[in-house]
């Protein structure tokens, strides 16, 4: 059974910085392109950053380059989502997923990060 789960998820202030995680299990993790993603209210669900299987090329929306970075640790089945200079509009559920290419197979539970001004 696949799982993937999120942390570090929380409440902090305009400017600060948040380092989400994402603990995979029950699939060949080093296998999978991994995803960042996230939902505001009322909005739709939107692609964040990905980070390929080999090499580790990595791929941001404008919105966040230059103050999201995306890391994985394949020895120990988790990708990272280290973000700075956090904004009110960067509030959301955060998911993390795993796929190949455009396609994602798993996704986790989603995680809140709330930013406030």
């Amino acid at each position: 059974q696949v799982q993937l789960v999120e942390s570090g998820g929380g409440l902090v202030q305009a400017g600060g910085s948040l380092r989400l995680s994402c603990a995979a299990s029950g699939l060949t993790f080093s296998y999978y392109d991994m995803g960042w993603f996230r939902q505001a209210p009322g909005k739709e669900r939107e692609f964040v950053c990905k980070i390929s299987w080999n090499p580790d090329s990595t791929q941001y929306i404008d919105s966040v380059k230059g103050r999201f970075t995306i890391s994985r640790d394949n020895a120990k089945n988790t990708v990272y989502l280290q973000m700075n200079s956090l904004k009110p509009e960067d509030t959301a559920v955060y998911y993390c997923a795993a796929g190949r290419g455009k396609d994602y197979f798993y996704w986790g539970q989603g995680i809140q990060v709330t930013v406030s001004s």
